[in-house]
């Protein structure tokens, strides 16, 4: 039998302190969140050599430590929060306080096993925050016009130019994502790529790039997953419950809806999947969640083998 202890460490995330937990020993420590606490706290978790470090997902917070673990060659993976807390409840954890956030993370690493990911290189997440960017501006344009139906004349004036600011705002990051795109031959090739299927726009093509740069690398099945869109079974004893999808990266499942919307006008195989689902009697959401999990699938294989899409040849009668 091995001596060597295996070490798995868990950080809980906030704005201004890292609270970090080793296992199997439980030992805490506190970081700042800032340049300095973030190169101790670096500094100490190399002399352990971990096994994997797990962190939250908390909207930003936790990059400025990811990338700083990632430098150095530690393997850090970032997970989604309801997985943790899902975890927290099943291991009877129902407290929470920064402390034991960081205990059961660190028990999640070690029970759970998470996958390593490549980690978003600086012009990954520099295109991520200017879609991010983006999706906000947009919500408030919308917010400012739903207002502006309601508004008095002396309010209106003021509603008005915030929309035409904030539209002036939407066409320089726009210009600004196609920039970046362009400025990157792999980047300006998969773009191309993704662009050329029917329904894949440049707002949905930019999302993918920057939020799934596991497109292209895994199987139609667990980029499915990963994504939220594999049909996941409800079943339990002889009750057989409606399949149904859950989990996964929302953000481009927004993206991938708006593109099915579309494919299912303009893209004849998406068209077709699309009326035989509901000829069939499925409703339209789940037609058009299917739709999406179909062109997910070809967009992987058009990625993994760098092939443009080509439409199929009718058939002669």
């Amino acid at each position: 039998m091995s001596n060597i202890t295996e070490y798995f460490v868990g950080i809980d995330v906030s704005k201004d302190e890292l609270e970090t937990c080793i296992r199997p020993t439980n030992k805490s420590l506190t970081f700042a969140n800032t340049e300095d606490g973030i190169a101790l706290m670096v500094e100490h978790l190399k002399t352990l050599s971990p096994s994997l470090i797990v962190l939250e997902a908390t909207g930003g917070y936790e990059m400025a430590a990811v990338n700083a673990l990632g430098c150095k060659g530690l393997p850090v993976v970032v997970v989604n929060a309801r997985q943790v807390r899902d975890f927290a409840k099943s291991t009877g954890r129902l407290a929470k306080t920064d402390r034991i956030d960081a205990q059961v993370i660190a028990h999640f690493a070690q029970a759970v096993h998470p996958p390593l990911r490549p980690l978003k290189d600086e012009q990954t997440q520099r295109l991520d925050a200017l879609n991010t960017r983006r999706r906000q501006i947009i919500k408030m344009i919308t917010a400012e016009q739903n207002r502006l139906h309601q508004a008095p004349e002396w309010t209106a004036k003021t509603i008005k130019s915030h929309i035409s600011w904030l539209n002036r705002e939407l066409k320089k990051i726009d210009k600004d994502i196609s920039n970046l795109i362009k400025g990157s031959p792999i980047w300006r090739e998969k773009d191309a790529v993704l662009q050329s299927f029917k329904g894949v726009g440049p707002i949905t093509s930019s999302k993918l790039l920057a939020s799934l740069p596991e497109l292209g690398t895994l199987s139609s099945r667990k980029i499915s997953a990963l994504v939220g869109l594999a049909p996941l079974n409800r079943d339990s004893g002889k009750f057989r419950g409606t399949r149904g999808t859950w989990g996964g990266r929302r953000d481009v499942r927004s993206s991938l809806y708006m593109a099915a919307l579309s494919a299912s006008r303009s893209n004849p195989v998406i068209k077709d999947f699309y009326m035989r689902l509901t000829q069939a009697g499925k409703p339209h959401k789940v037609a058009i969640t299917a739709c999406m999990r179909k062109m997910l699938v070809i967009l992987n294989s058009m990625i993994k083998n760098m092939t443009a899409w080509q439409e199929p040849v009718p058939e002669k009668c």
